[in-house]
């Protein structure tokens, strides 16, 4: 299944980066397949991994702000792997090109 989870601190002010880079630093040692997006993260797994996983970044976020709100939207396709390439893959091959994409961690242009 793949996850795309949203954690938002609130009362901590504009600037949210340093907040956002503490909860994907504990995405990222997880191992999962994941995608960082500026809108929210997309994760990739099974089910009690990805829950545990978003339990542990919230619980995290708590620890750095007074209130936090978590969103979380899941696409679950049992026996289906490798779904974060496999969809982009499969609307470039309906339209029969590549499509422009910005990879996660590219420096705007």
């Amino acid at each position: 299944m793949i996850v795309e989870f949203t954690i938002s601190p609130i009362g901590v002010g504009e600037s949210l980066s340093e907040y956002v880079a503490q909860v994907i630093d504990i995405v990222d040692k997880s191992g999962l397949p994941y995608l960082l997006t500026p809108m929210g993260t997309i994760v990739e797994g099974e089910w009690d991994e990805v829950m545990e996983l978003i339990k542990r970044c919230h619980h995290r976020m708590l620890e750095l702000a007074p209130r936090v709100a978590t969103r979380i939207y899941i696409d679950d396709r049992p026996g289906r792997k490798g779904l974060l390439e496999y969809k982009t893959r499969s609307v470039e091959e309906k339209l029969g090109r590549t499509i422009r994409r910005t990879r996660a961690g590219a420096e705007p242009g």
